[in-house]
């Protein structure tokens, strides 16, 4: 629940020691060094920066159709922590700033309905366009909405401002000096708000290919002289994604600048997103595999529209897969199935990677991990309690929790890099040394090879060591000498403005001698003096008091840190790890607008606690 409407109930954070207390200290800023690194001399990326890469604003159809009146402008200021006012009418700002953000409006028809709006004549003299002039000139205005006298009314008036999503798809006759208008607007606004060393912007788009969500955010790393080069490519102009890396390819062979596609949240995909054959239906090659995990070095794990890590069908064995699950674990009202499950989430796709790389000779979903927000009101916003929703009529509102809290309040991504600048943060992206999390600014340091001993885990300069001896997260780890296990060096430290840590847990998926694909999870390091037993690490106690949305801090822990061995590693095995790093319980979204609004008799299928977490980018080993 924002903030800035309201009284925020207090969380209470238990006293740390003088050490964690000077560390947490240290990571207040929104750049986050890296907790026990030394600044000066360091040859490697000594600092996590936070952003977003899927926002969308008024120029978007869909947004707009929607009561979006949120300009790029407006987004990037509120990104940057300055106090704003929402579509809505309410005033909105982020605790803590981010440091990067890309603006990504849907390619199809951007920016049409804010000019139709503002009597743009080639617009207006078309047939859709006369038809949706109207329409909105007369729709109800999204604050009489939010304000409705009750929740009968509410979903009314919010069905009828729903309607204006289909404006998205409409013809407005719109030619190419058109498309290069808006896309030059779009990257004049870049500009204005980049600010190398303090805020980076992207130019960049969303790319909707259906049937169905095979959406790409396309992110450029060039500037000006580089980007009005090209007009976003949209599914108008192919469907295929193939067609995207091929114009993407040829902007950089033509321009000599970087840009890449990040394939956003895989769960609504039905099997698409990371299917065994191309969008075309032939199988994945060599080639294929290769321009793909070159053109997509990253995909989005976590959004608003819920987490693409795993599902309990793909993963049984795992107790926290039925996380932000549209419709829960139920395929039937998750539109999720055995047989879709396997190629629209991220760990089975991982695994699936594997199995084409031993027929195809490449990797094809050879991936690094990302959280963004896909936010439709241009609110940069991963935080529970200061949710401001997917879309404009999801904006704080005492019926939201009723209708909407399949929605969650996710995510980030946390890049490693030397600089906050666009090429610094651009190379992270192509080198995978990213991750995500579902919004907390957790710092998480994952490195595998052979070399780590125990101590290096309490080593004030863990990251020295862990370049030094090894590679860090989004890398690839060779056979040994020997075929010794690899090891893994691994710290994560909490958001020091959030809750503690439970465990942290490492994700290893492997393809056996017989061509079988497995996976494992692993409770490396837990706070409290819970013992391993045989049905595995006894769950954290919840100190969450929905009615009050509070919780404390008085179990968990500040830092959890690690060198890990694979007890099971086979030398001629194929395999990748990952490190998911999960908070104790807090209280959702939902629970703090219960808590402000006064809400009562919630339906017992809404969740009131969520379990934060981050995903670390993987580590592959190959025989």
């Amino acid at each position: 629940m924002p903030t800035e409407t309201r009284s925020r109930p207090r969380r209470r954070i238990a006293p740390a020691n003088a050490i964690i207390g000077v560390l947490l200290t240290a990571l207040a800023g929104h750049a986050q060094e890296d907790a026990y690194s030394p600044v000066v001399r360091n040859t490697f990326p000594d600092t996590v920066y936070w952003g977003d890469t899927h926002v969308h604003t008024y120029l978007s159809g869909d947004a707009f159709g929607m009561g979006n009146r949120t300009t790029p402008d407006t987004a990037y200021r509120f990104a940057k922590g300055e106090e704003v006012v929402s579509a809505g009418g309410k005033r909105a700002r982020l605790r803590r700033p981010l440091d990067f953000l890309m603006i990504s409006d849907h390619a199809e028809n951007v920016g049409i309905l804010p000019r139709l709006m503002a009597g743009d004549e080639r617009l207006l003299a078309t047939e859709d366009g006369h038809k949706w002039r109207k329409f909105f000139t007369e729709a109800t205005p999204l604050p009489e909405v939010l304000n409705a006298k009750d929740g009968d009314t509410y979903d009314v008036l919010s069905a009828v401002l729903m309607t204006g999503k289909s404006a998205w798809n409409s013809d407005f006759a719109i030619d190419s000096a058109f498309r290069r208008e808006v896309w030059h607007a779009v990257i004049d606004a870049a500009e204005r708000h980049n600010d190398p060393g303090t805020f980076t912007t992207f130019a960049g788009y969303e790319y909707s290919s259906n049937p169905p969500m095979l959406h790409r955010n396309v992110l450029f790393a060039g500037d000006p002289e580089h980007t009005r080069q090209a007009y976003p490519f949209s599914k108008y102009d192919s469907a295929n994604p193939e067609d995207l890396w091929a114009y993407l390819a040829d902007y950089e062979a033509r321009t000599g600048s970087g840009v890449i596609s990040i394939p956003h949240n895989s769960n609504l995909s039905r099997g698409g997103m990371f299917a065994d054959k191309t969008y075309g239906g032939t199988a994945i090659t060599a080639e294929y595999a290769a321009i793909r995990a070159d053109r997509e070095p990253v995909v989005e794990v976590t959004q608003i529209k819920g987490d693409s890590e795993t599902h309990p069908l793909a993963s049984p064995d795992d107790p926290f897969a039925d996380f932000e699950t549209w419709g829960g674990s139920n395929p039937d009202k998750s539109g999720a199935s055995d047989a879709w499950v396997g190629s629209s989430y991220v760990r089975p796709a991982l695994k699936r990677g594997l199995g084409v790389e031993a027929g195809a000779g490449v990797n094809p979903f050879k991936f690094g991990l990302i959280g963004s927000s896909d936010s439709h009101n241009g609110l940069a916003t991963a935080d529970d309690d200061n949710y401001w929703g997917k879309m404009a009529s999801n904006e704080p509102n005492p019926f939201r929790a009723f209708t909407q809290s399949n929605y969650a309040a996710s995510g980030y991504a946390g890049v490693w890099a030397e600089a906050n600048t666009r090429e610094a943060i651009f190379s992270a992206f192509k080198r995978r040394e990213v991750y995500a999390t579902t919004g907390p600014r957790i710092v998480l340091r994952f490195f595998g090879g052979w070399d780590y001993v125990e101590a290096d885990a309490a080593r004030p300069d863990l990251a020295t060591a862990g370049y030094r001896k090894g590679v860090p997260m989004g890398s690839d780890l060779s056979r040994s000498e020997g075929g010794a296990p690899p090891r893994f060096l691994i710290r994560a430290v909490k958001d020091p403005d959030g809750a503690n840590l439970d465990r942290v847990q490492v994700i290893k998926g492997w393809r056996d001698g017989n061509g079988a694909l497995h996976e494992r999870i692993y409770d490396v390091a837990w706070s409290g003096d819970r013992a391993m037993g045989e049905g595995g690490l006894k769950d954290i106690e919840s100190t969450v008091d929905v009615a009050k949305a509070t919780y404390s801090n008085r179990v968990g822990a500040a830092e959890l840190a690690v060198v890990w061995t694979d007890p099971d590693f086979v030398a001629d095995e194929a395999a990748f790890y990952y490190v998911r790093v999960l908070e104790i319980p807090t209280p959702r979204w939902t629970a703090y607008d219960a808590a402000f609004y006064g809400i009562e008799g919630l339906p017992e299928k809404v969740p009131l606690l969520t379990r934060e977490r981050a995903y670390s980018s993987p580590i592959w080993y190959t025989p």
